[in-house]
């Protein structure tokens, strides 16, 4: 996993946001959405795939 972390350095860039891109191209949605946004099933598949991915600051 890599750092849930927003740098100034990455911005756009920024691993979350690559992987919620890839995440809505995969499922057909538009990668305007939020993920508070999502239905039931599809927020469970990004947090499963956020959780799998991304690790949050301080977790090894």
């Amino acid at each position: 996993p890599v750092d849930n972390v927003i740098s100034d350095q990455t911005g756009q860039f920024d691993l979350r946001f690559i992987l919620w891109r890839h995440f809505c191209a995969q499922n057909n949605i538009p990668v305007e959405m939020l993920p508070s946004q999502l239905d039931g099933e599809q927020k469970e598949q990004w947090e499963e795939l956020k959780n799998s991915r991304l690790r949050t600051p301080g977790q090894k």
